[in-house]
């Protein structure tokens, strides 16, 4: 007789609580995007105007808001994704030692704790403790969401590596993005109303739903950890996670982290910036209107990542995709670079092939990295993705200007700024046809059809398998 471990509702019900952990941070992360106005807008106006007047054509007489400089605001961003860097590698091998139950509690607990001192910040605009303590909680909160979604990603692979594993991961993927969707939709409603300080504290209240979520997975996860004999046999292997464990990550990996990196280059980055460029390049969009074309990239995410994943698990061909998705991203910023097609076109058409990119390319780490540093090699990929989006804000921000931008910025910065974007697509292209080339000399695993040749079940001992087989010096 089977223990409920063993069953199919099991399995789901961890990964429903599982999705919920990153559903606030996500909400949480964009709201300067929806509302850069205000973070960008003056301390007070005393030029007679109403504060958030907002013209036909997007622009406005007098913005009130925190005083910061789009240099300033981009620091926001940069300073996350730099957090993320330093921290998800630790964090990665730290969860491979300790388990998920310890990652699940103290990065929960710090993107809470991060997200109430951003909040606090915004208290107190116009004096000098307003930037570092909103830089103070964007690295603390950087430090929390993006290790949280290693231990999520890693919860997720355990308990659906060789069943329904790309649709795990679009559906942990659609409830991310169902937060930043409805941070899109809602936010600068709310703000209207109650104004920036108590719009921030809604989203750190959403945080502890996330906390609440860690503390209910942990104990599905133990809880069933038990039931299938595996508790003390993880916790062994554990122990045998070493830092050297990196340097023998199998080139696969490395161009598929770095297909990663090239690919989110051209997202995270665009979203932050991209309420502002609609309002400065088109005709006839208010700041609510403009944040709802640029939350359609999330939009996109949200309906398709389930259905994508479904597909994935059922085709394969994850290698093929990842080129696929990088080449359908080239028309995105040509058309926003050099045309005047309607916005929203191109973010929901970026939406298509994130959804894709996403359900295809992490999905594809497992397959490539024993599960016993899975931890690891998911901190490393974070951290090199970060690394690069950080970089990118940090130009982003330079190719904007330093100063205020209660006038529109000039349309040929935008220009470059898509061409920069460009660039990364470029870089993503080559790095992913790379990875097919060498993926097909050594077996051709990403490319692999379920229809034709089902993937077989790992086995216990397959999972405990080093990374390099310390006999023959050949890496699995």
């Amino acid at each position: 007789m089977s223990v409920p471990a063993e069953r199919a509702y099991y399995r789901f019900l961890v990964l429903f609580f599982n999705c919920l952990l990153t559903f606030g941070s996500y909400f949480c992360f964009d709201i300067p995007s929806v509302l850069q106005e205000q973070f960008q807008g003056n301390l007070t106006c005393s030029n007679g105007s109403h504060p958030d007047e907002t013209h036909v054509n997007g622009s406005t007489d007098c913005v009130e808001g925190l005083g910061m400089s789009p240099e300033q605001y981009n620091l926001l961003y940069a300073i996350y994704a730099w957090t993320n860097a330093l921290v998800v590698i630790m964090a990665g091998f730290l969860i491979d030692k300790l388990g998920n139950r310890f990652g699940l509690f103290l990065f929960s607990f710090l993107t809470l704790l991060g997200s109430s001192i951003f909040a606090l910040g915004s208290h107190f605009k116009g004096t000098p403790y307003l930037l570092p303590l909103m830089l103070t909680g964007r690295l603390l909160f950087g430090s929390g969401n993006g290790s949280l979604t290693i231990v999520q990603n890693r919860i997720t692979a355990f308990w659906f590596k060789g069943k329904e594993l790309a649709l795990a991961f679009g559906l942990t993927l659609s409830f991310s993005r169902l937060g930043s969707v409805l941070n899109f939709f809602l936010t600068q409603r709310f703000e209207s109303n109650y104004g920036i300080q108590w719009t921030l504290w809604g989203g750190t209240l959403l945080c502890v739903l996330g906390f609440l979520s860690a503390i209910t997975v942990s104990g599905l996860d133990k809880m069933g950890m038990k039931q299938l004999g595996l508790d003390g046999a993880i916790q062994e292997e554990s122990k045998k996670v070493r830092v050297q464990d990196i340097r023998r990550l199998p080139l696969r990996y490395w161009l598929l982290v770095l297909t990663i990196m090239f690919f989110y280059n051209g997202v995270f980055p665009f979203v932050a910036d991209a309420s502002k460029f609609i309002q400065d390049k088109y005709d006839g969009y208010d700041q609510q209107t403009a944040a709802y074309i640029a939350g359609a990239v999330y939009d996109s995410s949200l309906v398709l990542s389930a259905a994508v994943g479904i597909l994935i698990d059922y085709v394969g061909l994850r290698g093929v995709l990842a080129v696929l998705c990088a080449v359908l991203t080239l028309p995105v910023f040509a058309l926003l670079a050099f045309t005047f097609v309607p916005p929203l076109v191109s973010t929901l058409w970026l939406g298509v092939t994130y959804s894709f990119a996403a359900a295809s390319m992490w999905p594809s780490i497992p397959l490539v990295v024993p599960q016993a540093t899975l931890g690891t090699a998911m901190g490393l990929a974070t951290s090199v993705q970060m690394i690069g989006i950080g970089i990118s804000n940090l130009i982003v921000g330079r190719i904007l200007g330093t100063k205020s931008s209660e006038a529109k910025i000039p349309l040929w910065r935008w220009q470059q700024m898509m061409i920069f974007m460009l660039a990364n697509t470029v870089a993503c292209i080559g790095t992913s046809v790379t990875l097919n080339i060498v993926d097909k000399k050594q077996g051709g695993t990403l490319n692999r059809t379920s229809k034709r040749r089902p993937a077989p079940e790992p086995s216990e001992e397959a999972d405990r398998t080093p990374i390099l087989n310390e006999d023959d010096g050949q890496i699995n």
